[in-house]
């Protein structure tokens, strides 16, 4: 029997952090010949999300699709979030009665669903239902799943920690804990504890990393040491950067690489979620003049893409605009980052660490300044200095705390750029990254292993 024979559907949550790895692990499926179906929820919060989901589809038309038009909630939420991703989270949650007659209809019938990280309690019940193996796509590093999946048991004491032990890897510091966990009201702390305990119930978690990157985490992960009766982890990155990500409208950053010397720019960009706040964002503009480095920075000051409304010279002032011209480029909209980090120009990369920046860096072998701004990314940060291709400033607070001034960014700018052992590391990381990817690596002797499975059960129905 053909691999066609094996259906699987999966279903992102919201925001681009969540939506492009759900997307490059639908394309490895159809590489490797399932049929597939993607559920999308409608309207996007994001312009970004639309674009993508429409280059996605049009990338693979015979994939199959199915958007899921959301209801609002019947009643207010009693969570006190104007975050319009959580927001987005309880109108799936209000709709999730439309779920289970559109998948019980596919055809040929599912052999396994595969589940935002995000959306585990709504989901499981309908699967279970219907009696189809679920696996949990997590979207963040090793690392910050074993946190995630040992955090219900960590709660009575969080106040008094100053480290957080999870057994089999190293102490993560209280100060790297998303604040929306150690308060008690939180809708994010109510959905890990609601989602955490149920993370055995189901037959796998997809984790978009790889060994050489998170052996620790990943071994204490598959002996359960970190919680018992937990499913495989199946390590099946580094995801690949895919041509549906590629847009012709954001060549103009790929131009102005191409006459810049090997490794000689730095790449600055904060994610899809992250609006730094104008003072902060001037200060990186001074911090990135001051390294004397040429640079490429992506700045936001909106949450929400599709409220960017105010021009560059707004945001900057038209003073350090001015002053950036020599050195460097500045754009305010959304850059194909993935094809930014593998120009040979760019040598340095100063991240939040969202867990897809990380990878990308990874893949590219580009190394990291890191500089978390909220949730998973000091975890993740703290996987990048471990592994010794990045260097990270645990001094300058969460973003919104305080202000990191310019001197400081550029000095740490200067430091990243001359480090040649954090570059041969990156290289290194990089080498194993493809490696992994390859043909008879652990990400594909993973999924070939696990598709073989499905296709047992395929033939037994």
């Amino acid at each position: 029997m053909s691999s066609e024979a094996v259906h699987v559907a999966l279903m992102p949550s919201a925001g681009m952090g969540h939506l492009i790895p759900c997307l490059r692990l639908a394309s490895l499926l159809v590489q490797y010949h399932c049929k597939v179906t993607l559920i999308t929820t409608l309207p996007t919060v994001s312009l970004a999300e639309e674009q993508l989901i429409s280059r996605f589809h049009s990338t693979f038309p015979q994939l199959n699709q199915i958007h899921l038009q959301l209801q609002k909630p019947s009643s207010p939420s009693h969570n006190s979030t104007t975050d319009p991703f959580f927001l987005r989270y309880e109108a799936i949650r209000a709709s999730s009665n439309l779920l289970s007659p559109l998948l019980s209809s596919l055809s040929p019938p599912l052999s396994a669903f595969v589940t935002d990280v995000f959306l585990i309690s709504l989901l499981l019940p309908i699967t279970h239902g219907l009696g189809l193996p679920n696996y949990i796509l997590f979207t963040s590093s090793a690392a910050m799943f074993s946190f995630f999946s040992h955090f219900p048991t960590l709660v009575p004491s969080l106040p008094e920690l100053d480290d957080v032990k999870i057994p089999g890897i190293s102490p993560i510091p209280i100060s790297s804990i998303p604040h929306m966990l150690l308060l008690p009201n939180t809708i994010f702390r109510k959905i890990v504890m609601e989602d955490s305990p149920k993370v055995t119930k189901f037959q796998g978690v997809f984790v978009n990393t790889f060994e050489a990157l998170e052996s620790q985490s990943l071994g204490a992960l598959n002996v359960g040491k970190v919680v018992k009766g937990m499913p495989p982890i199946y390590a099946i990155g580094p995801f690949k950067p895919c041509e549906f990500e590629q847009e012709g409208q954001w060549e103009a950053p790929l131009r102005w690489l191409d006459d810049k010397p090997v490794g000689s720019v730095v790449y600055v960009c904060f994610g899809s979620r992250t609006a730094m706040g104008r003072v902060q964002i001037r200060e990186v503009g001074e911090g990135l003049v001051r390294s004397g480095c040429r640079f490429l920075w992506v700045v936001k000051d909106k949450v929400v893409d599709r409220e960017e409304e105010v021009e560059l010279d707004e945001v900057l002032g038209l003073e350090l605009e001015e002053r950036m011209r020599e050195k460097g480029l500045v754009v305010k909209q959304w850059v194909d980052q993935s094809v930014i980090l593998g120009h040979k120009a760019v040598g340095g990369f100063v991240s939040h660490c969202g867990w897809n920046s990380v990878i990308e860096a990874a893949w590219n072998g580009v190394p990291i300044m890191a500089w978390p701004q909220h949730g998973d990314q000091k975890i993740n940060a703290g996987v990048v200095e471990m592994s010794g291709w990045g260097m990270w400033n645990k001094d300058w607070d969460w973003a919104g705390e305080g202000v990191v001034k310019g001197d400081e960014i550029g000095e740490a700018i200067k430091e990243m750029m001359k480090n040649e052992s954090l570059k041969i590391k990156a290289s290194q990381l990089k080498e194993a990254g493809r490696k992994a990817t390859s043909v008879g690596g652990d990400c594909e002797v993973a999924l070939k292993k696990l598709i073989q499975e499905w296709k047992k059960n395929v033939n037994n129905i």
